[in-house]
């Protein structure tokens, strides 16, 4: 994001009134000559009249989180960080189909945050977007998200705030369906993290560098974040922007594996999240195929394969069935080097060592936008209502991420916005003009990639790729779409798709 969407923005005395100012500039037009268009606000009474229409199990599921700092170690280092509830992974929240959750936030921080529910089609001023569909919470206070859960799946919640997600602000969100027609034993819920906060740097010490652009890298200064070098055939050339000392499987460092125990034959239902800022994660099992079968929270036609690649912001589900012994699942860092990796024990044999771990997994890769979406949740066949175009645009050399051109500007968060009406069918057509892969996600969406793939809200856009999709804009408010790689988003490769009368 540029300099009017940090974190600086929202410190001191103004802040109320600049995201009141900001909120109310989503109705206003992009041109003082025109007549002011009609957007439909988070405060619209629409909003609570969607809420209301969705199914309701009359239960409410309350789940505290309190953001704060900590003192904790990562691959052997003693540090201070941010996190939820003290810890760098917050606690894995569940609930059902139709419960109403109820998330009271305390902010023990020196500066605002937010919440964010990745993946969940959810009422509009409950997005958790500072500027855009809420106020920031403030230094030392507090705010109750509370929401109607209508899609079940593997979601998860962050900050969005900044850089602040990179610093431990997240966890898992799980929505189970009573009804669920998938046959497992057991479940494993894994967020996956590239981190670097008190060992190398900050976060922001990271952007800052970034900010300079490659075209800077040659002149007479030290750089400690920026990578240089770090390619994937698989996601079409660069790979990523950020030096990553350590990768993280819940929390833990590959030094200091969590085990899983299980018995011969079960079958794990594996729930997996990359909460990475910057980096894409390989995941699978050496020698021994799982099954995908849900990808962003929804079922998808199973495939057994020998990896699967998510980037940042996407979930995977899988079934791996437990072999006798130790079983190393793998997150290896795409075009990176290190891993990340949990063990699965059967209470015999021995666990491997780190250093004999393979360092690549090869044979039959896919990802989520490679996938097709089961039957049971395809969009109804239509023709398109509305068709935007959205360009990714923006380099490595200046790094000036922005879409269409234009670098997302929270005090004018309807500049350049992507008009949809209420009931439309729209058809997106994401267009990457650079020559970096982008994870794209849509809030409080999901959507149909073209010829029945499958049901997602963040997908891979390689470079000069076009990716197509559709989706039913039938959630009224102001959302935004972006780069979930923290740091193009935060330098502004973001847009909005604002609902208009």
């Amino acid at each position: 994001m540029n300099s009017s969407f940090t974190r600086r923005a929202f410190l001191g005395a103004s802040l109320a009134t600049a995201t009141t100012a900001a909120l109310a500039s989503c109705a206003q037009s992009a041109s003082p000559a025109a007549k002011p268009i009609d957007r439909i606000l988070p405060t619209d009474r629409l909003v609570s009249q969607y809420e209301e229409a969705r199914p309701s199990t009359g239960t409410t599921v309350t789940q505290k989180l309190s953001a704060g700092i900590f003192d904790t170690t990562v691959a052997g280092v003693a540090l201070s960080t941010w996190g939820y509830n003290g810890a760098i992974n917050g606690p894995i929240i569940r609930a059902k189909i139709g419960d109403t959750l109820n998330v009271p936030v305390a902010n023990s921080l020196a500066e605002s945050t937010s919440v964010h529910w990745h993946g969940l089609a959810l009422r509009n001023d409950a997005d958790g977007v500072p500027g855009v569909t809420q106020p920031a919470i403030p230094a030392g206070g507090s705010f109750d998200y509370q929401f109607r859960l209508n899609q079940p799946g593997t979601y998860w919640y962050h900050s969005h705030v900044d850089m602040q997600r990179e610093r431990g602000l997240s966890g898992a969100l799980i929505i189970e369906d009573p009804r669920e027609p998938l046959l497992y034993d057991q479940e494993w819920v894994i967020l996956l993290d590239d981190w670097l906060d008190g060992i190398t740097g900050t976060p922001d010490d990271a952007f800052e560098e970034l900010s300079m652009g490659m075209d800077m890298s040659g002149m007479d200064m030290p750089m400690t974040h920026m990578l240089m070098g770090a390619t994937s055939t698989y996601l079409g050339g660069d790979a990523g922007d950020v030096r990553i000392p350590a990768h993280l499987f819940n929390g833990r460092a590959a030094q200091d594996a969590e085990v899983f125990q299980s018995k011969p034959g079960n079958r794990i239902r594996l729930r997996i999240i990359n909460a990475a800022g910057d980096t894409a994660y390989r995941v699978g099992v050496p020698g021994q195929k799982i099954t995908l079968t849900h990808t962003d929270g929804f079922p998808v036609q199973h495939e057994d394969v020998d990896a699967v690649v998510l980037g940042m912001g996407e979930r995977i589900d899988a079934i791996l069935t437990v072999q006798d012994g130790y079983t190393p699942l793998l997150a290896i860092p795409e075009g990176k080097d290190g891993r990340a990796y949990g063990l699965i024990s059967t209470g015999s044999g021995t666990a491997p060592d780190v250093g004999a771990l393979p360092s690549t997994l090869d044979g039959q890769v896919t990802d989520g936008g490679r996938l097709t979406a089961d039957e049971s949740v395809l969009l109804t066949a239509k023709a398109p209502d509305r068709i935007h175009t959205v360009r990714l645009t923006g380099s490595m050399g200046k790094y000036d991420w922005s879409i269409n051109g234009r670098r997302f500007d929270m005090k004018k968060p309807s500049a350049g916005a992507f008009d949809i009406s209420l009931d439309e069918r729209v058809q997106v057509k994401m267009v990457n003009d650079t020559t970096m892969w982008h994870p794209m996600h849509l809030h409080g969406h999901s959507f149909q990639l073209a010829n029945n793939g499958a049901r997602k809200d963040t997908v891979i856009v390689r470079p000069k790729e076009t990716v197509t999709f559709e989706f039913d804009a039938d959630n009224p408010g102001q959302w935004i779409a972006h780069c979930h790689n923290a740091y193009h988003a935060e330098r502004g490769m973001i847009g909005l798709f604002s609902y208009v009368r």
